[in-house]
C-alpha cells in the first residue's frame, strides 16, 4: 500500500510540474507579442510623424518648347520617277542591212543628225526603175497628145468622125494618168532610199542603242532611244479629296536622289479623270533641267503646299495629346505643371518641324512639354535642369 501511494504522489507531482511549465511559457509568449505590437505601432507613428519630401518633375531644356508665332503650311507629299518630257524611240522605216551606227549611249545628238546608215543597193535600183517607168509614161503621153491634136485638125475638116476623135482624147487621158502614177511611184522610191539614212528627230542624248552594224532590220525595228533632259516631268497620284487644293502653275519643291539641294518645279497638267481602283487623280509636275544635272528615271519626292498661314501661334505636333477627342498639352506655369485644353487649327510644317496651329488655350511665350511623355499629374512642381544641361553640353 505504501509503495502504491508513493507512486501516485510522484505522478501527481509530475503533472503539476508540467502544468506550471506550460502556464509560464504561455505567459512569456503573450508578453513578447505585446512588445512586438507596441514596437510596430511606434514605428507607424514615427513614420506618420516624419515630414515627406514633395514630388518634383525634372525636365531638360530640350524637353520644353516656347509657344511662338511662325509661318505654317500644310503640304502633300508625292513621289514618283522623273522622265524626260521630250523623248523619242528611233525605229527603222525600211527593211535593210545596217551598215553603220554612228552614235553610242550617252552621246549628244542634234536634230537632223545622221545616226544610222543602211545598205541602199536595193532601193537605188528601185529608184532607177521608177525613173524609167516615168520616162516611158511621159513618152506615151507625148504620143497621145500628138494624136489628139492631129485628130482635132482632121475633125475640123470632116476627115474623121467625132467618135474617132473622142477615142484619141481618151487615149491622151489614160497616158496622162499613167504619168501621174509613175510620178507617185518615183516619190515612193525616193522616200524609201532616203529612209536608209536614219536621222535624229530631236536634240538630246542617246539612252539606248539596240542595233549593231551587220544586223538585218525590218520596218518598226527599234534602233535607238533619245531623251531630251532639258525638261523633266513627274507623274504623281493625288488623292481625290486634295485635288481641289492643287492649281495649274502651283510651285512644288522636289528632293531628288543623289542631289543635295531641293529643286523647284510646277504643276503643268491635271488629269480630268479619276483612276479606277485607287480613286486618285494623276497630276503632272514639270521641272526645268537646263544643266542636265538630273537624269531621267531617278526617283523624286515632291512637297506640294496645299495651305499656308503666316504669323500664327504654333506648337510641335508631338506636344499634343488627346482625351476623348479633346486635345490638350502640358504647360508649365510658375514652375507648376498644368494640363491645358487647346483648340487646334492648320496642321502642317513650320521651320522643318511637324507643327500645328493653336487657335485658343495657350498664350504666346507659354512653355509647354515638347514630347508626349504619357499621362502626367497636374499641380506637380517642375524643375528645369539648366545647369545639368549646360554641363552635359560642355562635356
Amino acid at each position: 500500500m505504501l509503495q502504491r501511494r508513493g507512486l501516485w504522489i510522484i505522478v501527481v507531482l509530475v503533472l503539476l510540474g508540467a502544468g506550471f511549465f506550460f502556464m509560464k511559457k504561455k505567459s512569456s509568449d503573450s508578453l513578447q507579442n505585446t512588445n512586438t505590437a507596441q514596437k510596430a505601432v511606434a514605428s507607424v507613428t514615427a513614420t506618420t510623424n516624419t515630414p515627406q519630401t514633395p514630388q518634383i518633375l525634372e525636365f531638360l531644356p530640350t524637353d520644353i518648347v516656347t509657344v511662338a508665332s511662325t509661318d505654317i503650311q500644310k503640304t502633300l507629299t508625292l513621289s514618283g520617277a522623273l522622265r524626260a518630257m521630250n523623248q523619242s524611240a528611233v525605229k527603222a522605216k525600211v527593211a535593210a542591212e545596217v551598215r553603220e551606227v554612228l552614235v553610242r549611249e550617252g552621246e549628244a545628238v542634234q536634230v537632223g543628225q545622221v545616226l544610222v546608215k543602211m545598205d541602199s543597193t536595193e532601193y537605188d535600183a528601185k529608184l532607177e526603175q521608177a525613173r524609167g517607168a516615168l520616162k516611158a509614161a511621159q513618152g506615151q503621153l507625148d504620143i497621145a497628145k500628138q494624136t489628139r491634136d492631129n485628130n482635132k485638125a482632121l475633125l475640123d475638116k470632116n476627115f474623121i468622125s467625132a467618135n474617132a476623135f473622142d477615142n484619141g482624147v481618151n487615149q491622151y487621158a489614160i497616158a496622162a494618168a499613167n504619168v501621174d502614177s509613175a510620178k507617185g511611184a518615183l516619190s515612193v522610191a525616193q522616200k524609201a532610199l532616203a529612209d536608209t539614212i536614219v536621222k535624229s528627230p530631236i536634240a538630246g542624248l542617246v539612252s539606248v542603242r539596240s542595233v549593231q552594224p551587220g544586223e538585218k532590220v525590218s520596218p518598226d525595228n527599234r534602233l535607238l532611244d533619245i531623251v531630251d533632259l532639258r525638261v523633266l516631268e513627274m507623274e504623281a497620284a493625288v488623292p481625290s479629296q486634295d485635288i481641289a487644293s492643287i492649281k495649274l502653275g502651283q510651285q512644288v519643291t522636289l528632293k531628288v536622289e543623289g542631289i543635295n539641294t531641293a529643286i523647284v518645279g510646277k504643276v503643268t497638267r491635271i488629269n480630268p479623270a479619276v483612276q479606277s481602283g485607287s480613286r486618285s487623280i494623276m497630276t503632272y509636275i514639270q521641272v526645268a533641267n537646263t544643266d542636265g544635272q538630273v537624269k531621267a528615271g531617278v526617283f523624286a519626292e515632291a512637297q506640294l503646299a496645299l495651305d499656308k498661314k503666316s504669323d500664327v501661334m504654333t506648337i510641335p505636333q508631338t506636344a499634343v495629346q488627346y482625351d476623348a477627342n479633346k486635345a490638350f498639352v502640358y504647360a508649365i506655369e510658375n514652375n507648376v505643371l498644368q494640363q491645358k485644353n487647346v483648340t487646334l487649327g492648320l496642321q502642317g510644317e513650320s521651320n522643318g518641324t511637324a507643327s500645328v496651329e493653336v487657335l485658343s488655350g495657350l498664350t504666346k511665350d507659354a512653355q509647354i512639354v515638347k514630347a508626349n511623355l504619357g499621362s502626367l499629374r497636374s499641380g506637380v512642381a517642375v524643375k528645369v535642369l539648366q545647369a545639368a544641361a549646360q554641363t552635359n553640353s560642355k562635356g
